[in-house]
């Protein structure tokens, strides 16, 4: 009779690094083999009561079964479950979060480039269905993208140091310059603007286009991301050559205080109707979304994957998953409160 399997954490996308817990089969630890899907997943390490392995590249999603098989019989000693993302779309180069369009629910998602590079279509719209749009060219550099309280959307480039508007019928219109190099792009409950330079600045930006810089925070080696929580505090990451880094918490003066501190490489940012905060990080070693409870104590990762730059929440509970390549669908039946606000 085969035995329950534990799978840690229980959601993954492909390449994702998960524990896999078993009990020892009575032929030895070389006979084990680990399958999603009837597909093998490497071990990276692998000991008498468990496993580290990676997700393989396989052709279900949603929740799939997990096997522990005797590799010279084919006998089945564990069945465990994972839930797995679908792919969305790939050969994308986000460096944010995409973000949903309130008004339609449908996703928005950046293909950015090297800096001064230009690519043919730097923004892409994915419908409800799942069908990919290209949806504008003329924003190069594109970083991060929000909606505001009108359902307005508004996109960083870091390439010329600006915010531009871009309107339902695609014109980009320039709304805010000389912001340095912007990426985090975030609306408060006001409906002001504030942006991240990434070179140590964040700008309150008013509704003509005014930039005031509002707080000073660490330079980062890649990028800032933004979010505002429930209680309207803007949280902020910004990766450093530091491998134990920090969620920074600005209060409505922009005083500056640390919200949790030990994660690998924080970038994408977003809470849930709860409170909680998901970042697109590393916790003790191991990557993907890591959530946070809302006072700060308790950490988790909830998804694993490799190269996660950032992530979003659906109205149907969705949680979509951004890597620097491609993005990924998991129906986690989490809900963000920015659906809410809108």
């Amino acid at each position: 009779m085969s035995a329950t399997v534990k799978v840690d954490p229980a959601a993954a996308i492909q390449g994702g690094e998960v524990a896999v817990e078993y009990s020892s089969p009575a032929g030895g630890l070389s006979a084990i083999a680990i399958k999603f899907a009837d597909r093998p997943a490497h071990a990276v390490a692998i000991g008498s009561q468990s496993a580290l392995v990676l997700v393989p590249e396989v052709e279900a999603s949603g929740e799939i079964e997990v096997l522990i098989e005797d590799e010279y019989n084919g006998t089945i000693l564990g069945v465990g479950r994972c839930l797995i993302g679908s792919k969305l779309a790939g050969g994308l180069h986000p460096v944010a979060s995409p973000a949903f369009d309130p008004g339609d629910g449908s996703l928005f998602v950046t293909r950015s480039g090297s800096r001064g590079e230009h690519v043919p279509v730097s923004i892409f719209r994915i419908d409800r269905d799942g069908t990919i749009e290209e949806f504008s060219g003329d924003v190069m550099n594109p970083t991060s993208i929000a909606f505001d309280r009108t359902g307005r959307m508004f996109v960083t480039s870091r390439f010329d140091g600006s915010v531009n508007r871009v309107t339902p019928v695609r014109e980009v219109v320039a709304f805010a310059g000389d912001l340095g190099i912007p990426t985090g792009l975030a609306f408060n409950r006001d409906g002001e603007m504030f942006v991240g330079d990434r070179s140590g600045t964040i700008y309150r930006v008013n509704e003509i286009g005014e930039a005031t810089p509002w707080a000073e925070h660490e330079p980062s080696v890649s990028a800032y991301h933004l979010a505002f929580g429930p209680d309207d505090a803007l949280y902020v990451t910004g990766p450093t050559v530091s491998s134990f880094e920090s969620i920074t918490r600005f209060d409505e003066d922009g005083h500056a205080t640390t919200f949790y501190n030990g994660l690998g490489r924080p970038q994408g940012i977003a809470f849930d109707r709860e409170g909680n905060v998901y970042v697109a990080a590393s916790l003790r070693g191991r990557r993907g979304i890591v959530r946070i409870t809302a006072d700060g104590v308790n950490a988790e990762l909830v998804v694993a994957g490799m190269n996660v730059v950032g992530l979003a929440f659906g109205p149907a509970g969705e949680m979509i998953v951004a890597t620097n390549e491609a993005v990924y669908s998991l129906p986690l039946g989490i809900y963000g409160t920015l659906l809410d606000e809108n």
